[in-house]
């Protein structure tokens, strides 16, 4: 692993944020932490870069759509990219693309291309892009390889990987192994850990909670996960749920980090 850096992605945190976003920010701060990965970037506008400038924070790398970009009252490519330069950010994430694109080949060519649109956009603006998973682009295979392992073969070559090592593991790969195949291309790997046997992103899933815990706590690799990316630049902590004090969760994450070398 290289140098990775510590990041919190602000989605764990977006029930305090809509109360009160300058003391979750604040308190976030004093955990330690420097730089979170923002959503809603657009929405956001000015007012959360200036949030964030005002804690010390900066967000290196954010999440918004990008497939679906302009489609049915998404903002555009352009919004997003002048939201990111705004932020600072160099690095966008496409957050989630929907199931019903992983089902076949040409769904996965589909997806695949406009990801490699939006790179060639985003280039013209000194940005990178790159994608972040759930467990579904696991659930088909096409041409012996999970769908997003096909996936990944089509991209440009500056697109780039974001991890989330716990929705690999609920779709049942082998994080570490992923991880490794996945080389250079994975510069962001999500820290988040849990029970592995429910997946939402399937039908005929036991029901339940999500169980996450916090990093080093539950059933996911982390740490095989952390030495095995070798290109990391960021390591970014997440919740989707958590039944706990998400502070204290957090806390508990930045520790599990920090004896990792990542700060």
């Amino acid at each position: 692993m290289t140098e990775a850096a510590l990041s919190v992605q602000l989605y764990s945190l977006r029930e305090a944020l809509a109360v009160d976003r300058e003391d979750t920010l604040a308190h976030l701060a004093r955990l330690g932490v420097r730089r979170v990965e923002a959503y809603g970037i657009v929405e956001g506008g000015v007012s959360l870069a200036e949030s964030l400038a005002r804690h010390g924070l900066h967000s290196p790398s954010v999440h918004a759509p990008l497939v679906g970009a302009g489609e049915d009252g998404a903002a555009t490519l352009d919004e997003v990219f002048d939201a990111a330069v705004r932020l600072g950010a160099h690095t966008v994430f496409e957050p989630m693309v929907w199931g019903e694109h992983w089902r076949d080949e040409d769904g996965v060519r589909r997806t695949a291309d406009r990801l490699n649109r939006a790179a060639a956009a985003a280039a013209s603006r000194g940005l990178r892009v790159g994608y972040h998973n759930h467990s579904q682009e696991f659930h088909h295979s096409i041409d012996g390889r999970s769908a997003y392992e096909f996936f990944v073969s089509l991209l440009r070559a500056d697109v780039v990987l974001e991890l989330d090592a716990y929705w690999a593991a609920v779709g049942r790969q082998d994080v570490p192994a992923l991880a490794t195949r996945l080389g250079g291309r994975l510069r962001a790997l999500h820290v988040k850990d849990g029970a592995t046997g429910v997946d939402p992103f399937l039908p005929d899933s036991p029901q339940g909670g999500l169980g996450q815990v916090p990093a080093g706590q539950g059933q996911v690799p982390l740490t095989a996960a952390l030495l095995a990316a070798t290109s990391l630049e960021l390591a970014v902590l997440e919740f989707d749920e958590y039944e706990g004090d998400l502070f204290e969760g957090l806390a508990a994450g930045v520790a599990f980090l920090a004896e990792a070398g990542i700060r």
